[in-house]
């Protein structure tokens, strides 16, 4: 495939506009960041200055594609890379007055409640996610009624005993992480904190699995041969998105919030300028 064709579909148009070179470079996980980024954001009606946390972004890929096709301000905040690193990326891009790097544990999250329109996790949120009280915990930085947006690697259907014979030779410990969109369905509905709006696979999304380690680790024949070998049976890209309800409450009690500040709130609203009380 010559050079400029690769990494370009027909499924994520805004996506393929972006230089192989540039994505391939800055890639930090075992998806592209970009289809899974565009895939996800046709589900959450981003607008023009909307304020986005952009949670697990690696090397904030997905948050200078967020920020250059809608427009929305972005909190680029990941645990395992530097977030100088990423800002130094995000000044190339030319989106720096819009995308803010910060260093941070999406267990220990720096921010006010209710601060985001909405919040978005590209191929991380399996790596805490999974945790019964996590989305308790999370929901408090979205405003009721924004929503809560994850796509990423997972599962087509659960695995219900072993491990398939074809997927064995592949298959890691963290691949537990792994589930379905049901069950991301199912695991958020029941704390009644959110509405599950959409819950799917991605059509085919095996074969943009293919695609992606084709062109970023074409070495890699173990995870090649067991994705080919499943065909989408087991192994697939999901997303879920669940708007956060306004008269769901949320138990403090629930979460070990360590940047929880030791003076209780007690802030009153007073007139801001004189004449206008």
């Amino acid at each position: 495939m010559p050079p400029d064709e690769r990494l370009v579909t027909e499924q994520f148009p805004r996506a393929s506009q972006y230089h192989p070179e540039w994505v391939l470079a800055n890639a930090s996980g075992g998806a592209n960041s970009l289809w899974l980024t565009e895939w996800l954001a046709a589900a959450l009606d981003l607008r023009p200055g909307m304020r986005v946390l952009d949670l697990g972004c690696g090397r904030a890929c997905s948050s200078v594609f967020l920020r250059r096709e809608f427009g929305v301000q972005v909190w680029a905040t990941d645990l395992w890379f530097s977030a100088a690193e990423n800002s130094q990326r995000i000044r190339d891009s030319g989106v720096e007055e819009g995308v803010f790097p910060l260093h941070a544990d999406a267990r220990s999250l720096p921010f006010a409640p209710d601060f985001f329109d909405a919040i978005t996790c590209i191929d991380a949120y399996p790596y805490f996610g999974s945790d019964d009280l996590y989305l308790n915990y999370l929901a408090q930085f979205v405003k009721p009624g924004g929503p809560i947006g994850i796509a990423g690697a997972g599962l087509v259907r659960e695995i219900e005993d072993e491990v398939p014979e074809h997927l064995r030779a592949w298959w890691t410990q963290g691949l537990w992480a792994f589930h379905s969109a049901a069950w991301w369905k199912r695991h958020w509905e029941r704390t009644g904190i959110v509405h599950v709006e959409v819950a799917e696979a991605m059509p085919d999304g095996w074969k943009r699995w293919l695609d992606w380690h084709r062109a970023v680790a074409p070495d890699n024949a173990t995870e090649i041969e067991a994705i080919e070998a499943d065909e989408g049976r087991f192994i697939g890209y999901v997303r879920v998105v669940g708007r956060r309800r306004g008269e769901a409450k949320l138990d403090e009690h629930c979460w070990p919030n360590t940047l929880r500040t030791l003076v209780p709130f007690q802030y009153t609203k007073k007139p801001l300028v004189r004449g206008r009380e």
